[in-house]
């Protein structure tokens, strides 16, 4: 297993400094009327203020950046290369919790397992979920392996053309059930694939919550209850995904033989 990256990259930044220098970047930019570059009104966008608000360690945890061909052919992005962030999939998500750290550390895991040192492409992996869309958390954690891999329901883009070029649309499977893991992960251009399942029991709940945690849930905890009960909540979070995001023991990946 290849180690995750938990360093805040600044090759993503440069990327798109750098494509707003090529001809598609500065056409894209003319269409939408915003300046080239240093102008008035010119601004970057740093991490630090697009996650204004949000914990400190988010921006701690793992990133990971593909490559994503749609992107690339319709001019999202120099090279289709994009970077994807712990603060993504809370935004996706609405919240985060370990369910979300899970399912992202997860899918980072296991495309770290699929594609070694390789960046990862995007919309050329299979997700296969063992449970039905319906059941407890499934829904969530493949919300958050979409975001990441691309692979969507039958809901999802049918493709470009008669080939149906970049299409994404059945690249996401539920009730997969000969799965060990809570999800599996398969590349479209090798076969190769792995599962991956979670050991949530590696950060357990500290002993305060435990009293804490029924008279939020009842709406009968005070505000200074209710800020503690979330401050608790964001630590197991936190130690999930920076103190354990590269814990083996946690985060399990094994082989998975697809017919």
């Amino acid at each position: 297993m290849h180690s995750l990256n938990t360093e805040p990259s600044v090759q993503a930044r440069l990327r798109r400094r750098d494509w707003t220098k090529t001809g598609t970047g500065l056409a894209v930019i003319a269409a939408l009327g915003m300046p080239a570059s240093g102008g008035a009104g010119a601004t970057e966008m740093t991490t630090e203020t697009r996650d204004q608000g949000m914990p400190a360690f988010y921006a701690q945890a793992p990133s990971i950046s593909l490559r994503d061909p749609l992107a690339q052919f319709l001019g999202a992005a120099q090279d289709g290369v994009m970077e994807y962030r712990y603060a993504d999939a809370v935004r996706l998500a609405g919240h985060s919790c370990p369910t979300v750290a899970g399912a992202w550390l997860m899918t980072l895991h296991g495309l770290r397992a699929l594609y070694g040192s390789d960046m990862p492409v995007r919309g050329e992996v299979e997700v296969l979920m063992r449970d039905a869309r319906d059941s407890g958390v499934t829904g969530v954690i493949a919300s958050v392996a979409q975001l990441i891999t691309g692979a969507a329901p039958e809901t999802g883009f049918q493709g470009i053309g008669s080939a149906h070029r970049f299409a994404r649309n059945n690249l996401l499977v539920f009730g997969a059930g000969s799965l060990q893991g809570v999800l599996g992960l398969r590349r479209k251009d090798t076969g190769q694939a792995v599962q991956v399942r979670l050991d949530g029991s590696m950060v357990p709940w500290p002993d305060e919550m435990k009293a804490l945690m029924p008279k939020a849930i009842s709406g009968q905890a005070s505000a200074a209850e209710l800020a503690r009960f979330g401050a608790l909540w964001q630590d197991r979070v936190r130690k999930m995904v920076v103190e354990h995001a590269a814990d083996t023991a946690m985060v399990q990946v094994s082989d998975l033989n697809v017919a």
